[in-house]
């Protein structure tokens, strides 16, 4: 049972489950040195975290062979396995849910593929339950388990975890009240733009460790930015900062189109127009065949009228990649998603672009190493950064915390 705690000991609590959460096994003056609370006070938290589920005590000093002289240190460690948390990247075509324990170390993750056709609101909250509920099977997991859950969704989200209306409605089609039907039975729900939870990953576990003013680039079908300035990550009013409908009235850049799917469109055009030259690998191929990513491999192995193109996407990727850099003077702008890591050489012609488009230093440019996988990594960061905010602060009995005693 997860117990309330008492207004008056949160702070040191909180500064003890800080520093527990970070920490593998330590000792009791191990959690006084590093907090600062007295003796009598940190013992205190020790105890009421134990009581409340989220600590064990393991076997003394001396018994596990660290102390011979003098009385044993008390030795504690975070009860990792007592919940898990879910993280989803809830795509427009896929859904896929990691379930991990207190420390983020995935136990199991899984993914469906959706059928665009059928995304009505309750189509959608039905099949985020039903991967909810697949993946926590598959980690041998219960809903009484689970502490906190986080969702990426493709629409802008406030701060209420709520989207806004739209005209063609499929930001709310996305983002169908998901933050209120997680909450009939999760206890920690934070529901985020995708791209912000891209920001997330990077921030953790990414190529933004360390810095406080960076924008991650989630280059899909679509373009989204999730945007971190001193140290914070941006929402707006709406959840709108990240949002590329902007471009739509930038000069070079024209929409919010993803670079592989301007590829596409280019070469598409140039076959279209009768521009493609003749004997090259993609004359006469079938307008399936004719995509970013072929463009892309055939100017990897010197193909010159596939570079031509590759030149032009680096070029729209300096003048996105200035934009970001003269509204939020970031230190690096990450390129992220499925798509990136076939972007090498385009970010090669953008880096040698971009200081002539901007006044203020330019961003470091670089792709991300995360992969397809950092939406679904930044929600589970997101949940177990939103579960040490916010668990002291519960007053609930239904969650199972047996394992904490295994």
């Amino acid at each position: 049972m997860l117990n309330a705690v008492a207004p008056e000991s949160r702070a040191s609590l909180h500064a003890m489950l800080d520093f527990a959460w970070n920490a593998a096994a330590f000792v009791s003056t191990e959690a006084m040195e590093a907090t600062g609370l007295t003796r009598s006070t940190a013992i205190d938290a020790l105890d009421e975290l134990i009581d409340f589920g989220l600590l064990r005590e393991l076997p003394n000093a001396r018994a596990a062979g660290q102390y011979s002289k003098g009385r044993p240190s008390r030795r504690f460690e975070l009860c990792a396995d007592a919940a898990v948390v879910i993280g989803m990247d809830a795509g427009r075509a896929h859904l896929t849910t990691t379930v991990a324990d207190l420390r983020g170390e995935s136990l199991a993750q899984e993914t469906v593929e959706l059928d665009t056709r059928q995304d009505g609101a309750e189509d959608r909250r039905s099949a985020v339950l039903a991967a909810v509920d697949s993946a926590l099977r598959a980690a041998g997991r219960s809903r009484a388990e689970v502490l906190a859950a986080c969702i990426g969704v493709p629409a802008p989200v406030n701060s209420h975890g709520r989207s806004p209306e739209q005209r063609e409605g499929f930001w709310r089609r996305m983002n169908p009240d998901l933050r209120e039907l997680l909450e009939e039975w999760v206890p920690i729900v934070r529901i985020e733009n995708d791209a912000s939870l891209a920001a997330v990953a990077e921030g953790a576990a990414g190529a933004a460790v360390g810095l406080r003013n960076f924008v991650v680039l989630l280059a899909g079908d679509r373009l989204g930015a999730g945007v971190v300035v001193d140290g914070h990550l941006l929402r707006g009013a709406h959840g709108g900062v990240g949002e590329m409908k902007a471009f739509d009235y930038v000069f070079g850049v024209e929409s919010a189109a993803g670079i592989g799917l301007k590829l596409t469109d280019w070469v598409l055009q140039a076959a279209a127009a009768g521009q493609i030259p003749p004997g090259h690998p993609l004359a006469g191929l079938p307008t399936d065949r004719l995509t970013g990513r072929a463009v892309l491999d055939l100017a990897r192995s010197g193909d010159r009228w596939s570079h031509s193109l590759v030149e032009r996407a680096g070029a729209l990727l300096a003048r996105i990649t200035a934009v970001f850099g003269s509204l939020y003077d970031p230190e690096r702008v990450i390129v992220a998603g499925a798509v990136a890591d076939g972007l090498a050489e385009v970010l090669d012609v953008a880096r040698t672009r971009l200081p002539t488009e901007l006044d203020l230093p330019a961003p470091d440019l670089t792709l991300s190493a995360l992969g397809a996988g950092s939406v679904s990594t930044g929600a589970v960061s997101a949940a177990i950064e939103a579960a040490r905010a916010d668990v002291l602060r519960l007053d609930v009995s239904g969650l199972d915390w047996r394992r904490a005693d295994g």
